[in-house]
């Protein structure tokens, strides 16, 4: 049997902290092509995990996946698109139209953010809560929460069409341009007779993805809630039994759920564009490869799977790149075959 657990006995920053140190000790003997390509699966593994802890949140408490995550994770950069101020395009119901307001692109994407997790808690409302209060088999959860992912990306696809949207470029210099300057396209991690440029965006990604996860540590560990949440997600029907409101708990998951799920969607949005309303979906199957690899249920597992599988894609050479969304799903299947329960996942005996 493989244990359940929100967050197992780990040390999440210690173990960032030495992923994060091997993999600086491998950047520095590699040669510049490496070191580029272990940046730049840095930036989009720290994407991978954001994205898988929405699903690891939400499976530590009702055992199920949530297929509408992706779809969440979509509306979330839709959000931020819309709230910078910028129109909709040629298509759709509301083609051509656009906010009377605009907000800074930080504020937009929180506020976008907030947004897209109260969306999530009203697909608890319907497509959760019913089918739980019947005792409905998990299934029918999972094929309720497909279907509504479903929906939502045709009501996407109705209201503003299926092309392309772009962010502004450079969208954090009227924030940070005050402070740091004008914030250079790509930085340089070789030196100038053998140059590693790295996109500025991707390092932003990065840190920001970074600070996401270390919050959600802090909050899961050090307050009421979080607490409460870990022992739900130990034992439901215990923590019911002492007092702990399980439907409001699951409520605040599905929120944050959505709230981390939509950051992850604006990120992507901002390094390679809203490729349209499915643009969710592969990173949808990522996720469920990511929280599988690193061990169900397993926050620390999230956070490396997702690393693991970014350094996995970015390392696929140019001549076989149309292997690349295979790599995620090659290295689940190996791992599997090796230790089944995921990397940090624990088997424990079951008692009868």
């Amino acid at each position: 049997m493989v244990q359940l657990s929100l967050f197992q006995r780990r040390n999440l920053p210690r173990l960032v902290l030495i992923v994060l140190g091997g993999l600086l000790l491998v950047n520095l003997i590699a040669s510049p092509p490496q070191r580029q390509q272990l940046l730049n699966g840095l930036a989009i593994g720290s994407v991978y995990a954001i994205f898988a802890l929405g699903y690891t949140l939400i499976f530590s408490i009702l055992r199920i996946i949530n297929f509408a995550h992706g779809a969440v994770f979509t509306v979330g950069a839709y959000f931020t698109y819309f709230l910078v101020g910028s129109p909709v395009g040629f298509n759709g119901i509301l083609a051509q139209q656009r906010l009377p307001f605009s907000m800074t692109f930080v504020v937009a994407m929180f506020v976008g953010a907030v947004g897209a997790g109260l969306l999530s808690i009203l697909l608890e409302w319907l497509a959760f809560r019913p089918l739980r209060a019947k005792g409905a088999d998990p299934l029918l959860t999972l094929v309720s929460s497909l279907g509504v992912a479903i929906a939502i990306v045709n009501i996407i696809q109705l209201l503003v069409g299926a092309e392309v949207y772009s962010y502004p470029a450079n969208p954090f210099n009227p924030i940070l341009e005050p402070v740091f300057g004008k914030i250079p396209p790509a930085v340089n991690f070789g030196t100038p007779d053998a140059p590693v440029p790295v996109r500025t965006i991707q390092i932003i990604i990065f840190v920001f993805s970074m600070i996401i996860v270390a919050i959600l540590t802090w909050w899961i560990n050090a307050t009421k809630v979080g607490k409460a949440l870990r022992a739900v997600s130990e034992d439901a029907t215990t923590s019911d039994l002492l007092g702990i409101n399980t439907d409001r708990l699951i409520m605040i998951t599905f929120f944050v759920s959505g709230f981390v799920g939509a950051i992850a969607g604006t990120l992507v949005g901002l390094s390679v564009s809203i490729k349209g309303p499915y643009f969710g979906i592969d990173f949808g199957l990522k996720g469920l490869a990511v929280i599988v690899l690193g061990g169900l249920g397993d926050i620390p597992g999230a956070v490396v799977g997702g690393l693991l599988i970014g350094l996995a894609e970015a390392f696929v050479p140019s001549a076989q790149v149309a292997w690349k969304e295979a790599v995620a799903f090659a290295v689940l299947f190996i791992i599997l075959l090796v230790r089944p329960q995921g990397l940090l996942g624990r088997v424990v005996v079951q008692k009868v």
